[in-house]
């Protein structure tokens, strides 16, 4: 039996109705949790509606530093991308809010947590595994999965008959397809987006300026990073998250990272999704920058081969998974060195390398690498029998079945 339950709750239109059918459905008392993790709305007015609904326990609380720094960052040092294409935006947020609710769930005597995910997509598989993973014995309710208000009418019915408040100027204006934002992206679904022939309307995009009216002028900036995570901008110093959202700003200003994918959700239908991430495609592309210099070939190497199981993990909810964590440990023992400064430009919706640079951990070297007179740094007689060692189980193939 459920006395008290923990929910996920955004002031919605959803949540809300979530937060009155636990109390009508369970007969329990329900904690609310809302987490500002940079979703560029106000938060605390989701106090008031849920007092309002009954909440007598109530947490709000500000995870952006948490959010960049313990999530974004790890995995950005393995240059993260699902499927080749996606940042990972959506899919890196839901751990931080699955640990929460476990952990308040422990702080106020709890049974259970619950939250407003559907049973068609990823999110209630990211929630409930992370949630799992720290509390195996957690009970978990997802109402989409038990109820049948299935339609917005079913919804509004519901809110006229437990005296739910709805703002329907507000209801009107909503866009027509499925948001979701925090400080690493904007992801937009469902509507006129689930055919994936019809382009997005220009006037979709929240972040970024259409690349074609993006500024004339390119924008020059160095980012500086320290064991793989960037740490300044410009030679200023900033904390994980205002950095995130100082590049925000610059990639968003100059049309840079937007895209459109069909991606293969982990419950198993296609999905085309639109996404935001000025911030992070400098990151990515800034990260692997200085790493060019800075790794050791193998272990790029080794590093590159991991990251799509990585990312993979991320995407599928597996962020407290075992697996994840061992990976976490190697590609962080590949940053101690990952030291130094990338130099680039901001232009029209692309990101242009300018420039890299490590005093203290460069590998690159310019005696053995240039064209001119290398003072016998390199002997270029030795290549004959490197080629020739390397071609040995190519001629042995090829005296056996003639050529090809």
């Amino acid at each position: 039996m459920v006395k008290k339950v923990v929910l996920a709750y955004s002031g919605g239109l959803d949540t809300s109705v979530i937060l009155k059918w636990l109390q009508t459905e369970y007969g329990c008392e329900v904690v609310t949790f809302t987490a500002d993790y940079g979703q560029g709305e106000e938060v605390e007015p989701a106090r008031a509606k849920a007092q309002d609904l009954g909440a007598k326990e109530i947490y709000i609380e500000d995870l952006r530093e948490d959010f960049v720094r313990d999530y974004v960052f790890p995995m950005f040092r393995a240059n993260a991308l699902y499927e080749g294409e996606y940042l990972l935006g959506t899919s890196i947020a839901r751990p931080l809010i699955s640990r929460r609710l476990v952990e308040i769930a422990a702080e106020t005597g709890a049974d259970a947590i619950a939250h407003g995910a559907t049973g068609k997509g990823n999110d209630q598989v990211r929630f409930e595994l992370n949630a799992y993973a720290l509390n195996p014995d957690i009970k978990v309710i997802a109402p989409w999965r038990e109820w049948d208000l299935n339609s917005r009418e079913s919804l509004m019915r519901f809110c006229e008959l437990n005296q739910i408040p709805v703002d329907q100027k507000k209801l009107d204006s909503k866009p027509p397809y499925s948001m979701d934002a925090n400080l690493l992206h904007i992801s937009y679904e469902g509507g006129e987006l689930e055919d994936p022939w019809v382009a997005p309307q220009e006037d979709m995009w929240r972040m970024t300026t259409s690349p074609a009216k993006a500024p004339e002028a390119p924008e020059v900036l160095t980012i500086r990073f320290e064991k793989g995570d960037p740490v300044a901008i410009n030679d200023e110093a900033l904390s994980p998250a205002a950095l995130l959202t100082r590049l925000n700003e610059l990639g968003g200003a100059h049309g840079v990272g937007r895209l459109d994918m069909v991606e293969n959700r982990y419950v198993g239908m296609k999905s085309r999704g639109c996404y935001e991430t000025p911030g992070g495609t400098i990151l990515i592309k800034a990260h692997r920058a200085i790493e060019s210099i800075t790794l050791d070939r193998e272990v790029a190497h080794l590093k590159d081969s991991l990251m799509p199981r990585y990312a993979e993990l991320i995407y599928n909810g597996y962020w407290f998974a075992p697996e994840r964590e061992c990976l976490q440990a190697l590609i962080d023992a590949s940053q101690a060195t990952v030291n130094g400064e990338v130099r680039l430009e901001l232009y029209k919706g692309q990101v242009r390398i300018l420039g890299r640079r490590s005093e203290t951990d460069s590998l690159y070297d310019e005696a053995v690498v240039t064209f001119e007179d290398d003072a016998g740094a390199y002997d270029q007689k030795d290549a004959a029998g490197f080629i020739r060692l390397n071609s040995l189980r190519l001629r042995t193939r090829a005296a056996r079945y003639g050529a090809k």
